[in-house]
Protein backbone atom coordinates (compact mmCIF):
# COMPACT_ATOMS: atom_id res chain seq x y z
CA UNK A 1 0.00 0.00 0.00
CA UNK A 2 1.74 3.38 -1.43
CA UNK A 3 1.43 6.76 0.47
CA UNK A 4 3.02 9.82 -0.12
CA UNK A 5 6.47 10.83 1.46
CA UNK A 6 5.29 14.62 1.64
CA UNK A 7 1.45 13.37 3.22
CA UNK A 8 3.52 10.81 5.88
CA UNK A 9 6.29 13.85 6.54
CA UNK A 10 3.35 16.55 6.86
CA UNK A 11 1.73 13.76 9.22
CA UNK A 12 4.77 12.80 11.49
CA UNK A 13 5.21 16.35 12.10
CA UNK A 14 1.31 17.14 12.98
CA UNK A 15 2.29 14.30 15.13
CA UNK A 16 5.41 15.63 16.74
CA UNK A 17 3.29 19.47 17.16
CA UNK A 18 0.06 17.97 18.61
CA UNK A 19 1.81 15.60 21.07
CA UNK A 20 4.39 18.18 22.16
CA UNK A 21 1.41 20.83 22.76
CA UNK A 22 -1.19 17.86 24.53
CA UNK A 23 2.51 17.26 26.78
CA UNK A 24 3.03 21.06 27.60
CA UNK A 25 -0.59 20.91 28.89
CA UNK A 26 0.09 17.84 31.24
CA UNK A 27 3.34 19.84 31.94
CA UNK A 28 1.57 22.87 33.12
CA UNK A 29 -0.87 20.77 34.42
CA UNK A 30 1.22 18.79 36.30
CA UNK A 31 3.35 22.15 37.84
CA UNK A 32 0.08 24.11 38.80
CA UNK A 33 -0.43 20.83 41.19
CA UNK A 34 3.05 21.60 42.98
CA UNK A 35 5.57 19.44 40.34
CA UNK A 36 8.75 21.14 40.14
CA UNK A 37 10.51 21.04 36.60
CA UNK A 38 13.86 21.96 38.35
CA UNK A 39 13.72 18.32 39.76
CA UNK A 40 11.98 16.57 36.92
CA UNK A 41 13.78 17.65 34.56
CA UNK A 42 11.40 15.98 31.76
CA UNK A 43 8.61 18.57 32.96
CA UNK A 44 10.71 21.29 30.80
CA UNK A 45 9.76 22.15 27.27
CA UNK A 46 13.24 21.48 25.64
CA UNK A 47 13.07 18.42 27.14
CA UNK A 48 9.81 16.99 26.39
CA UNK A 49 9.27 18.40 23.01
CA UNK A 50 12.81 16.75 22.25
CA UNK A 51 11.56 13.43 23.39
CA UNK A 52 8.52 13.82 21.87
CA UNK A 53 10.03 14.10 18.40
CA UNK A 54 12.26 11.20 18.64
CA UNK A 55 9.52 8.74 19.87
CA UNK A 56 7.24 10.05 16.95
CA UNK A 57 9.92 9.40 14.88
CA UNK A 58 11.04 6.00 15.80
CA UNK A 59 7.51 4.87 16.06
CA UNK A 60 6.55 6.11 12.40
CA UNK A 61 9.99 3.84 11.10
CA UNK A 62 8.39 1.02 13.29
CA UNK A 63 4.75 1.60 11.66
CA UNK A 64 6.55 1.56 8.34
CA UNK A 65 8.47 -1.56 8.79
CA UNK A 66 5.88 -3.54 10.63
CA UNK A 67 3.13 -2.42 7.69
CA UNK A 68 5.51 -3.24 5.31
CA UNK A 69 6.92 -6.74 6.44
CA UNK A 70 4.35 -8.04 8.83
CA UNK A 71 1.27 -10.67 7.42
CA UNK A 72 -0.89 -9.23 9.79
CA UNK A 73 0.06 -5.64 10.67
CA UNK A 74 -3.26 -4.48 12.40
CA UNK A 75 -2.69 -7.57 14.70
CA UNK A 76 1.03 -6.86 15.25
CA UNK A 77 0.42 -3.23 16.01
CA UNK A 78 -2.73 -4.12 17.92
CA UNK A 79 -0.55 -5.86 20.35
CA UNK A 80 2.31 -3.83 20.02
CA UNK A 81 1.81 -0.61 20.70
CA UNK A 82 0.02 -1.02 24.06
CA UNK A 83 3.42 -3.10 25.08
CA UNK A 84 5.87 -0.60 23.74
CA UNK A 85 3.90 2.56 25.68
CA UNK A 86 3.62 -0.19 28.83
CA UNK A 87 7.00 -0.56 28.57
CA UNK A 88 8.02 2.95 28.09
CA UNK A 89 6.67 3.99 31.41
CA UNK A 90 8.79 1.59 33.36
CA UNK A 91 11.79 4.14 32.38
CA UNK A 92 10.25 7.04 34.99
CA UNK A 93 9.51 4.21 37.81
CA UNK A 94 13.28 5.08 39.15
CA UNK A 95 12.20 8.81 39.00
CA UNK A 96 9.78 8.12 41.85
CA UNK A 97 12.99 7.66 43.96
CA UNK A 98 15.03 11.07 43.18
CA UNK A 99 14.85 12.95 46.32
CA UNK A 100 12.72 15.85 46.09
CA UNK A 101 10.72 14.29 42.64
CA UNK A 102 6.55 15.15 43.38
CA UNK A 103 5.04 11.62 42.34
CA UNK A 104 2.85 14.26 40.36
CA UNK A 105 5.24 15.42 38.37
CA UNK A 106 6.30 11.43 37.54
CA UNK A 107 2.99 10.63 36.67
CA UNK A 108 2.83 13.28 34.25
CA UNK A 109 5.95 12.55 33.09
CA UNK A 110 3.96 9.24 32.29
CA UNK A 111 1.15 10.25 31.03
CA UNK A 112 3.12 11.82 28.14
CA UNK A 113 3.82 9.02 27.45
CA UNK A 114 0.20 7.76 26.70
CA UNK A 115 -0.42 11.42 24.95
CA UNK A 116 2.05 10.68 22.45
CA UNK A 117 0.43 7.57 21.50
CA UNK A 118 -2.86 8.84 21.61
CA UNK A 119 -1.64 11.67 19.31
CA UNK A 120 0.15 9.70 17.09
CA UNK A 121 -1.51 6.60 16.57
CA UNK A 122 -4.21 7.98 14.56
CA UNK A 123 -2.09 9.91 12.39
CA UNK A 124 0.21 7.06 11.28
CA UNK A 125 -3.51 5.07 10.61
CA UNK A 126 -4.46 8.44 8.27
CA UNK A 127 -0.74 8.81 6.35
CA UNK A 128 0.54 5.23 6.52
CA UNK A 129 -2.89 3.44 6.44
CA UNK A 130 -2.58 -0.56 6.99
CA UNK A 131 -3.36 -2.86 4.46
CA UNK A 132 -6.00 -5.70 5.33
CA UNK A 133 -4.66 -8.66 7.48
CA UNK A 134 -3.72 -11.56 5.43
CA UNK A 135 -5.69 -14.41 6.40
CA UNK A 136 -3.87 -16.21 9.18
CA UNK A 137 -1.38 -19.45 7.52
CA UNK A 138 -0.80 -17.19 4.60
CA UNK A 139 2.56 -16.20 4.02
CA UNK A 140 4.59 -14.81 7.44
CA UNK A 141 2.57 -15.03 10.62
CA UNK A 142 2.33 -12.17 12.83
Amino acid sequence: METSRTKVVLGVLAAIVLASAANTAVSAAAQALGASSAVVQGLTPQAYVFLTAVGVVVAAVAWTLIRRKAARPNAVLRKLVPIVVAVSLLADVPLFAIPGASPIGVVALMLMHVMVSAVAVPIFRTVLPLPADKPQGAGVRA
